[in-house]
């Protein structure tokens, strides 16, 4: 199984690319959600009555969705299975990533249908036959967050307006391994961060600061 949960992983990866990239975006507004979001998405029947929880997809040009096939509204990290669905709203088609098929097509197409309730408008639902296959049974969560990664940052951020980009991976080789590494790493980068920050507000010249006080 994969060594660190799939949420949190994903939910880490997601904290990195808004940080370094997103933040910085000006002519694109795209919205990561958080598997949480995404769960929630699938499971409510009415997703007009999720309008004030939910990110306003509406402004959005783009939306990444880590789809689960967990049914347990009860569950703690159900499911056992994850898998990528890329929206573009400006073009109004939905792409669904799915290392190990048939998955996550149900989920996925349910999810595309919600989503185009939110935004009223009908969102095409494409099922990418050609995406990376992983060769186990636990690499699904690294294969979301490696091709997330890649259509973001390789795909879609470095096209223009005036560009059509092509969302296939066909032909693309995912190092689950390496991948592994690097969640890792970047979810050790940011304990160390809280570390130092935490370590530098309970230094004793912050207490004639203005900050606030903090609570352990």
């Amino acid at each position: 199984m994969f060594p660190i949960p799939i949420p949190f992983a994903s939910t880490e990866k997601r904290r990195y690319l808004e940080h370094e990239y997103l933040s910085k975006l000006t002519h694109a507004n795209i919205i990561l959600l958080r598997p949480s979001m995404s769960f929630m998405l699938l499971q409510t029947p009415d997703p007009r009555t999720l309008r004030d929880a939910l990110p306003d997809f509406s402004k959005a040009t783009h939306v990444f969705l880590p789809i689960n096939d967990c049914r347990n509204v009860t569950e703690a990290e159900g499911g056992t299975h994850w898998s990528l669905l890329v929206v573009s709203i400006v073009d109004r088609v939905a792409f669904h990533y799915d290392s190990l098929p048939p998955g996550n097509r149900m989920e996925a197409g349910a999810i595309t249908a919600k989503l185009g309730a939110l935004v009223n408008q009908l969102i095409r639902f494409v099922h990418l036959e050609d995406a990376p296959q992983q060769e186990n049974s636990s690499d699904c969560g690294v294969f979301v967050c490696l091709n997330m990664r890649y259509l973001l940052l390789d795909r879609i951020l470095r096209a223009n307006s005036h560009q059509k980009v092509s969302m296939s991976l066909a032909g693309m080789r995912v190092d689950a391994t390496a991948g592994r590494k690097e969640i890792l790493r970047i979810i050790d980068g940011f304990r160390k961060e809280g570390v130092r920050r935490r370590s530098q507000s309970s230094s004793p010249s912050d207490r004639h600061s203005n900050s606030p006080p903090r609570i352990d």
